[in-house]
């Protein structure tokens, strides 16, 4: 008897272990899609790929088991998001600890010749105004739920997708659709969205 992702996703979470080696069967190239995506950023920060991938798999099984049909995405997209999320979080754990002495080193207060200012005003932010940030976060939350609501199901998925910076390959390989129809998709998408700015 076949199962469908919702049927499946809801007998993982009741610990059942074989409708989670049956989904896991049928989607875990995405892991290896996310995995080939940050291949170079996992080399170069020294990180152990093996111990990557099994953050990955962590993440693919807390996506089953936090995944509801009502959340208006493929299963498919939601364990792309939630595994690419967990090996960034990886990725940028590593970075932090690489990088914290090298970024101590420099002093903001001294005035830099190139610059002829203190470090502190090249890199600050005067956008730190809690009024300004506020506004900016209601501005931007009120245009993410237009966007959200402009878009067809098929369309949302893809969207979901390509803010996690996915490219059209990768997305059309997790959707199981032609590359050109993501294309399609993606440029309808972006239409909308030039519309609503």
């Amino acid at each position: 008897m076949e199962f469908t992702d919702e049927e499946l996703t809801s007998m993982v979470s009741e610990n059942n272990e074989d409708a989670k080696d049956v989904l896991y069967a049928k989607y875990n190239y995405i892991i290896d899609i996310i995995m080939a995506k940050y291949k170079k950023s996992i080399y170069a920060l020294s990180l152990d790929y093996s111990e990557v991938k099994q953050e990955a798999m962590v993440g693919f099984t807390d996506a089953l088991i936090r995944y509801k049909d009502s959340k208006e995405t493929s299963l498919p997209t939601f364990i792309s998001v939630v595994v690419e999320r967990k090996i960034q979080n990886c990725i940028r754990k590593a970075d932090t600890i690489k990088n914290k002495v090298h970024n101590e080193s420099y002093s903001l207060e001294q005035e830099y010749e190139v610059f002829k200012r203190p470090l502190e005003e090249i890199i600050g932010d005067n956008r730190k105004n809690p009024e300004v940030q506020m506004e900016n976060h209601e501005n931007y939350e009120e245009l993410i739920k237009k966007i959200n609501e402009s878009l067809s199901p098929f369309e949302k998925d893809v969207y979901d997708l390509i803010i996690n910076d996915f490219n059209y390959h990768d997305i059309a390989r997790i959707l199981n659709k032609e590359p050109k129809q993501i294309d399609n998709t993606i440029q309808r998408i972006r239409n909308k969205i030039k519309d609503l700015l």
